[in-house]
């Protein structure tokens, strides 16, 4: 599987963000409404070379549900903050779909990708939380 790029194309926003801003709680909303699983965010803020506050990750378990989780993301934090997605990728193989809003970046894996790429340990030193479903 080949890495992703496009978090070496971009610079870090100034505005730091809180697991309680908008544009966080609308993604953790919008993944768990469209049944994403093992939803997890990572505060990468006190990581000098983070490219990131936030960096939420969750899983799917076929290639239409990563989409759909991907496409439900993009237009829930486009309808209530009115923000894109500064890029994406992945949206062709559909194994592991990235969207980058610069401050928070989020990873929609299958489970095979996910545990390839195992970003929770790369990122082992970042404070780590479970969002489970209320």
């Amino acid at each position: 599987m080949a890495p992703l790029t496009v978090l070496n194309t971009r610079k870090k926003a100034e505005t730091r963000l809180t697991r309680e801003s908008e544009i966080f709680t609308t993604i953790i909303k919008a993944i768990q409404e469209k049944k994403g699983e093992k939803i997890v965010s990572l505060d990468l803020r006190h990581i000098p070379e983070a490219v990131a506050d936030f960096f939420i990750i969750c899983e799917a378990n076929s290639n239409t549900q990563v989409r759909a989780i991907a496409d439900f993301v993009v237009e829930e934090v486009q309808k209530h903050t009115g923000e894109d997605p500064y890029k994406h990728e992945g949206f062709t193989a559909q194994q592991w779909i990235l969207v980058d809003y610069v401050n928070v970046v989020v990873h929609i894996f299958q489970p095979e990708p996910r545990e390839f790429y195992s970003l929770e340990e790369m990122w082992s030193d970042a404070d780590r939380m479970d969002h489970h479903d209320n």
